[in-house]
């Protein structure tokens, strides 16, 4: 599979700026990742990986060739490693992140974090902590390399400008080094007053997506809403009047039902293909029939979903002195099968609703991998970690091709398998065809406020 002799890559790659033209020759792409049809007489190998030369022109990729193409550009060789795009998070939760050892101890459950959220936001959640933590990070993502993120803020009554000013400094900040989208997250109850309204032109006025979550103020989900119709209906209304998409945190519990109305709302406001729910959990526990059909709702309503296996399986089924017995996530090869678009994310980073974490999309993705079976055969895996979150989130990012940005991965792996067998922190990025020399940040930055 490999040369007799390896070259490192890391000085070859180093000397490159973004400015000139280089060809990077024998690659092994993974065609999930290409943005068009592997080229013609590229060898596809059993895992789905295309070998192919990659002509880099400033900072877009020019050309993709079959692997043993001419150039009269300048060359790096390299022997066959596996070249990823950079990847996309479509659903974390940056104004949470990295206030481990500060918020309450969690225990661990929903209703926990939920509390021991609550209580660090009143405390702390001012301007320079959300920057201090965003920053962190982003700094983290980069470093891993991720293109862009789609994150959830809190913005209850009283902290939505305050969230939504630093999501928009930071924004700027990092205009150039990552994509960032915001989302609304609070109860869904929280329409029902006037708040929603101020809320909705918050959000507006940032470009964001209206959101929330379908369970009742310091309720839990599937308890306390028997007006969710009427609360769906009233969020479905003010996003329309502001042309806003919308992402919702659904049944993130064993028993919950909200799904099916979210469906149902979104075909009454005709907003297929514009609204994304995260989690769904309670779906992996449907009894057949029931699946059945309520996929066959989705997919009806042109919903995109996201599930978020390593901080659900942190979160669901957990009981003290109890081993779980259920994984929390949704049963993606049946919505897939159906037509439904699904993609993995991080959520939560290093906060009460998941202890740990350091924004690396490609360790969700080899987690991903393993906890919902998604290899045997494998080819097809990389795709919920790229080109999938970029189209539901609308990110031109997550896949290689002519024409896009030369933001890229390599890897010390010659095969799939070698990618998902080690955590590839030797991973060498380019970042608008440029040497990215991004270190992850020290945790000494974090000096937070207790």
């Amino acid at each position: 599979m490999m040369d007799d002799q390896v070259i490192p890559l890391s000085a070859q790659i180093r000397r490159l700026d973004g400015r000139g033209t280089v060809a990077l020759r024998n690659a092994r792409v993974p065609q999930s990742l290409l943005a068009d049809a592997a080229p013609e007489g590229a060898v596809i190998e059993a895992d789905g990986s295309a070998r192919v030369d990659l002509l880099l022109q400033g900072d877009r990729v020019a050309e993709i060739r079959a692997a043993g193409a001419e150039f009269s550009a300048p060359s790096i060789d390299l022997q066959g490693r596996q070249v990823w795009p950079m990847l996309v998070d479509a659903h974390t939760h940056l104004d949470k992140g990295h206030v481990a050892g500060r918020a309450p101890d969690s225990g661990g459950t929903h209703s926990g974090a939920r509390d021991a959220t609550t209580r660090d936001r009143i405390a702390h959640w001012r301007r320079d902590d959300l920057l201090t933590r965003m920053e962190f990070g982003l700094s983290c993502a980069e470093a891993h390399g991720v293109a862009a993120i789609r994150t959830h803020l809190d913005s209850h009554e009283g902290q939505g400008e305050e969230s939504w000013a630093a999501f928009a400094e930071t924004r700027v900040a990092w205009s150039g080094r990552i994509d960032l989208q915001a989302v609304a997250l609070v109860p869904v109850d929280s329409y029902r007053g006037d708040y929603g309204a101020r809320l909705a032109d918050i959000v507006a006025a940032h470009g964001g997506l209206m959101g929330g979550v379908t369970r009742a103020s310091g309720g839990t989900h599937g308890d306390g809403l028997d007006d969710l119709d009427q609360l769906l209906d009233r969020l479905f209304i003010l996003a329309s009047e502001r042309d806003l998409d919308i992402d919702l945190h659904v049944d993130e519990a064993a028993q919950a039902g909200a799904l099916p109305h979210v469906a149902r709302a979104t075909i009454r406001h005709g907003y297929q293909g514009r609204v994304t729910c995260g989690h769904c959990c309670s779906l992996a526990l449907l009894p057949e029939p029931e699946l059945d059909a309520t996929v066959k709702l989705i997919a009806e309503a042109g919903l995109r979903l996201i599930t978020l296996p390593t901080v659900n399986m942190y979160l669901q089924d957990r009981e003290a002195g109890r081993t779980p017995r259920w994984r929390g996530v949704m049963p993606v090869h049946e919505l897939r099968a159906a037509g439904v678009p699904v993609a993995v994310a991080g959520d939560n980073c290093r906060d009460p609703f998941h202890a740990y974490g350091d924004h690396d999309m490609l360790d969700t993705w080899r987690q991903s991998v393993r906890i919902l079976h998604l290899d045997h055969p494998i080819a097809d895996a990389p795709r919920l970690a790229g080109p999938s979150p970029a189209e539901i989130a609308g990110f031109h990012a997550g896949s290689i091709g002519a024409g896009r940005r030369a933001d890229l991965m390599m890897f010390e792996a010659w095969s799939l398998e070698q990618v998902i067998a080690r955590p590839q922190s030797d991973r060498v990025l380019l970042r608008g065809g440029a040497h990215l020399a991004a270190n992850l940040p020290s945790y000494a930055q974090l000096r937070l406020p207790r």
